[in-house]
């Protein structure tokens, strides 16, 4: 068995391809989905109908010849071009010569869609101004829907999946052909009166016919009249409905919007220990500023307190007599010394003084001094002082 390289096949099957007449020059009806205008001029889009889809382009050159209108997702157009693979990524695609709409129930259906969603967006249904909040955290959600298929599985699974606390009530609608859009309208308003938090609308993917009934102007003005907030999940992403505009919150499939609807408990267990675990950081911290705020208080009132003052004055009074009696004996030692030099300098003039070293004071009868041997006689009594006592003399001659 030959072997190649994912190059070399996807070449191979390029060739194959390239070489087919039909696949040459090949005309294709479908309804568009997933529409997009590159910046470069390029048109990118999937045409599909109930059971398949095929990516195609159109590239800017063939645009001025091959497009006379502005494609939109929901269009049905008829494709003339040739089926081509993309080497790079092995798959193929239609590329587009000459794009049309084609004129059957399919378009006309179109028309009617883009007539309605029109008159709706001038009257203000589709304003987000008015659409209601979607409650974060429900009890009771409501489901219009059919009672068997996909979608109602696929809610019930993510109910139970993420919160299997909440209850959910089914108003069974026929959600396809004659008399769809009446039950529908009937859900709608019968669960609104039951006081649920969230309804949810849709269905499964399909043709615009078979999503018709979530485009009728009945349907669109019973989401719009309704209490209650309305999620619409109706179809695949590709898929947009009337019901999606007016609809408060629009959800690509049934799926989504039971995941938008209803709240993940687990997350939501996980959040409220977040914030308790952040409220018990937030109080511990708010207790300690807390406790260090009245420690400050606490020590400027005992720093401010009478009995504080009254401390802090007797404590300064005891230091200022202390600071007074170190300068009294400080002066008093200082008086004492100059006491003592003084004294000594007096013992030094007195003449009392001089009588130690054999020298007396003479004095007569009158006590005055004896300053000359004329001032006595023989025979007065005089009076010798010296350091340790008095001699009684009598004078018996004087010499001159």
């Amino acid at each position: 068995m030959k072997e190649y390289t994912v190059s070399r096949l996807n070449n191979y099957i390029k060739n194959l391809i390239s070489s087919d007449y039909i696949l040459r020059n090949v005309t294709v009806i479908g309804e568009i989905s997933d529409c997009k205008y590159h910046s470069m001029g390029h048109i990118y889009f999937t045409i599909k109908d109930e059971e398949s889809s095929v990516p195609c382009v159109m590239f800017k050159g063939k645009r001025e010849r091959g497009l006379r209108f502005k494609m939109e997702t929901g269009q049905l157009i008829r494709i003339s071009g040739s089926v081509e693979v993309y080497e790079r990524d092995g798959r193929y695609q239609l590329y587009a010569n000459t794009i049309s709409l084609a004129a059957d129930e399919k378009g006309k259906l179109f028309e009617e869609f883009e007539k309605l969603k029109l008159k709706l967006y001038e009257e203000g249904l589709f304003d987000f101004e008015v659409k209601k909040p979607i409650p974060e955290h429900p009890k009771k959600v409501g489901i219009v829907t059919a009672s068997t298929g996909a979608a109602i599985q696929d809610i019930i699974n993510v109910s139970k999946r993420r919160n299997p606390y909440v209850q959910l009530y089914l108003y069974p609608a026929k959600v396809q052909g004659e008399g769809a859009a009446a039950t529908i309208v009937k859900g709608i308003e019968t669960l609104d009166k039951m006081g649920l938090d969230t309804i949810i609308i849709g269905r499964g993917g399909g043709s615009i016919e078979d999503l018709w009934a979530f485009n009728e102007e009945i349907v669109a003005r019973a989401i719009y009249a309704a209490k209650t907030p309305i999620i619409s999940g109706t179809g695949h992403e590709i898929d947009n409905t009337i019901a999606d505009y007016v609809a408060d919150l629009r959800a690509p499939t049934p799926s989504a919007a039971a995941e938008l609807a209803i709240d993940n408990v687990v997350e939501t267990l996980n959040k409220v220990r977040n914030f308790r675990t952040s409220m018990d950081r937030a109080m511990d911290s708010r207790v300690r500023e807390a406790k260090f705020s009245l420690e400050k208080l606490r020590n400027a009132l005992e720093r401010l307190s009478p009995e504080a003052v009254l401390r802090d004055r007797q404590l300064l009074l005891a230091q200022s007599v202390d600071k007074l009696q170190r300068l009294m004996e400080d002066k008093l030692s200082r008086v004492k010394q100059r006491l003592e030099v003084d004294i000594t300098r007096l013992h030094g003039l007195s003449p009392t003084a001089k009588l130690v070293n054999g020298f007396g004071y003479i004095s007569g009868k009158d006590e005055k001094p004896v300053t000359s041997v004329k001032s006595v006689t023989e025979g007065d009594i005089l009076n010798v002082r010296v350091h340790d006592g008095t001699i009684d003399t009598k004078v018996i001659g004087t010499n001159v």
